[in-house]
């Protein structure tokens, strides 16, 4: 049996998760800074935040890449980046 083919989000969703994904990211961003600065940049958290930042930043490239698959002929860039 196959999975239903999924309903992708609507133009407004993908507004408003593009508006959370910034916000979460930029905060990661802004407490990776702290936490390397408190703890040295080669401090296992501070390793960890950043490879959390820079997967936040690969989920963006991902979700503005499905955006454009989601809702062909609208213009969707800089939704996510």
């Amino acid at each position: 049996m196959r999975p239903e083919s999924p309903i992708p989000l609507t133009l407004e969703e993908h507004r408003e998760l593009g508006r959370e994904i910034r916000v979460a990211g930029a905060r990661l961003q802004e407490l990776c800074t702290l936490i390397a600065k408190v703890y040295g940049p080669q401090n296992r958290a501070a390793f960890s935040f950043l490879k959390v930042t820079e997967a936040i930043e690969r989920l963006r490239q991902d979700l503005e890449a499905q955006v454009s698959q989601d809702l062909p002929g609208i213009p969707v860039d800089g939704f996510y980046l």
